[in-house]
């Protein structure tokens, strides 16, 4: 389960009845927060309008096969859900399924998080006055994962999101200038926060015997988080291993990476850990963090340990230098993450996660995150 931090913000001053807005949230599992980064924002975004006393009235689209117990309200937001699953082959229907839904609520702003069902937007723009706000997330047609036929769908639909919304959101300056050189649309630079994961005690790790000195990771187990090459640099560092935790049975790409390096005395292959309280202990206890992610924009799990004020070793991208402000260490290869991993001094290392903890605070806090989001609703 997501916990989420709390928030210490001043409340605004309360529309009369007849003035509030209706915002509709679309394009995620739903709320409360138990699957991923969107809905982790989501259950964040509620949270700070509940703690400011914002007056919005805010609708929450939800899959009806992610929730056994359906709840009709949470944290002061109704609660709408579909028969469709949010994510694979029915996240087209079912966003489009919401966002019909709203237009025939009578909502004034969709706030759509992804671009899955931004091909119904030209014929929405027609039959309603809504603002649409769409979060693009990640450049995803890009991505090594998807087929021919997929990525065609997902670049017409991320052209459609872009054409045909009102605001566009994207969460990392490297999405926003592909933006603006592709379509010629400035967007609205909001990432995610990354406190909530301070929000629970450290909890026991009993998945591992914890070493004195690790090295962290912990993301999806696929071909573009460049985990091979996290894994191979540290097989045989048997005096300072790697820990890594992630969803290694799902693919078989994460199958065979565990069979291959089961009995590396340098890594310990962990299935995922979903335990907050587990993941603060894990984090914290490092000495070093490694993101491996070459896609995706602003990616949560680096974020979230930048609060820990743990050196980074990142793959060199655009996404992770935007994210980190050029600050961390930068890799593109399995020798030169050995090299600095192994030739980087301990000053280096300190200033490194110091940086990443002084980012983190100034950019990275649920508080900023959602006044940035309401501030931009409101002007939308």
């Amino acid at each position: 389960m997501t916990r989420t931090a709390p928030f210490q913000t001043a409340p605004v001053q309360a529309a009369s009845a007849a003035n509030r807005t209706r915002v509709a949230i679309i394009g995620t599992v739903g709320v409360p927060a138990n699957y991923g980064g969107f809905e982790t924002l989501v259950e964040n975004l509620l949270r700070h309008h509940q703690a400011v006393g914002a007056d919005e009235v805010l609708t929450v689209y939800c899959s009806d096969k992610a929730y056994e117990a359906r709840q009709v309200r949470f944290l002061e937001a109704d609660l709408v859900y579909i028969p469709l699953k949010a994510n694979g082959a029915q996240s087209i229907p079912y966003d489009m399924w919401s966002l019909l839904s709203a237009v025939r609520r009578g909502v004034d702003v969709i706030l759509l998080l992804g671009v899955s069902g931004a091909l119904i937007l030209p014929f929405l723009r027609r039959i309603t006055k809504a603002r649409i706000v769409t979060n693009i997330d990640g450049i995803e047609w890009k991505r090594d994962k998807w087929g021919v036929a997929q990525r065609k769908l997902l670049r017409t639909s991320e052209a459609m999101a872009v054409r045909h919304s009102h605001q566009v959101i994207a969460d990392n300056g490297a999405i926003a200038d592909y933006v603006r050189e592709t379509y010629g649309t400035d967007c609205s630079v909001i990432a995610y926060g990354g406190d909530h994961a301070l929000a629970a005690d450290p909890a026991p790790v009993t998945e591992v015997e914890l070493p004195d000195r690790y090295a962290f990771n912990v993301c999806r187990i696929e071909p573009e988080n460049n985990v091979h090459m996290l894994l191979e640099a540290f097989a045989d560092s048997a005096d300072f291993p790697l820990i890594a935790v992630g969803n290694w049975d799902r693919s078989d790409y994460g199958l065979e990476l565990k069979r291959r390096y089961a009995d590396a005395p340098g890594l310990r292959i962990l299935d995922p850990i979903y335990d907050i309280g587990k993941l603060r202990t894990l984090r914290q206890g490092a000495s070093a963090y490694l993101h491996g992610h070459s896609a995706g924009g602003t990616n949560p799990s680096l974020v979230e340990m930048m609060h820990f004020a743990i050196p980074v070793f990142a793959f060199d991208c655009t996404f992770n230098r935007h994210t980190t402000e050029d600050r961390a260490l930068f890799f593109s290869s399995t020798d030169e993450l050995k090299r600095l991993v192994k030739d980087t001094p301990a000053d280096v290392l300190e200033t490194v996660g110091q940086d990443m903890l002084r980012i983190a605070r100034d950019r990275y806090t649920w508080e900023a995150v959602g006044a940035a989001y309401f501030d931009l609703l409101r002007r939308a």
